[in-house]
């Protein structure tokens, strides 16, 4: 082991400890901003209580989701709302992680770059299932905590509905999140 590798993660987990202090749009029960970190261990809770259900690889469909939100470490979050055609969400992220990764043992750098690029091709079934999971977790946080006065509940209709109908489990979740997101909305 090379002298210095575990001062290589310790660096990196100090930088990647500002996910913590990140915070995205929706709110949680106790009426605050939800961290991005906290979004990222409730999609690893998630995939954990569906892991039977999900037909994949856990480990790797748990590295997918642990690593998904990395690069909002820097530039923070974007909300899918607010995300028009002009929005490169990926290249900015991918640049983000490129620069928080960068102190990492390469082995180590090269991992969860290439986690973070599976993730956003979204073509194996892991990633596939991953995104289905975060699409289904943001909207469940959405009906769980109050939103901000004027937060349109009925867009989550349509959102990340690609994703959701992925697998017959990830829509058996969607239809009971619909239907949480028409009661708040009504």
């Amino acid at each position: 082991m090379e002298p210095d590798r575990h001062d290589r993660i310790i660096a990196f987990m100090a930088e990647a400890e500002r996910l913590k202090a990140t915070f995205r749009s929706g709110r949680t029960s106790a009426e605050r901003r939800e961290s991005v970190a906290e979004h990222s261990w409730s999609l690893c809770l998630l995939a954990l209580l569906t892991e039977d259900e999900s037909g994949v690889d856990f480990a790797r469909l748990l590295r997918l989701c642990i690593v998904h939100d990395l690069g909002e470490a820097i530039s923070g979050d974007v909300p899918a709302i607010d995300q028009g055609p002009d929005t490169d969400k990926s290249a900015r992220e991918r640049a983000d992680l490129a620069t928080l990764t960068e102190g990492l043992p390469p082995d180590l750098r090269d991992r969860v770059r290439g986690l973070w690029e599976e993730y956003e091709a979204g073509e194996t079934p892991e990633a596939r299932v991953a995104k289905g999971l975060d699409k289904l977790e943001t909207m469940l946080q959405h009906v769980t905590g109050p939103q901000e006065p004027g937060f349109d509940y009925r867009w989550n209709l349509g959102y990340g509905t690609r994703w959701t109908s992925q697998a017959p489990f990830l829509q058996s979740l969607r239809e009971r999140i619909d239907r949480l997101t028409r009661e708040a909305a009504s």
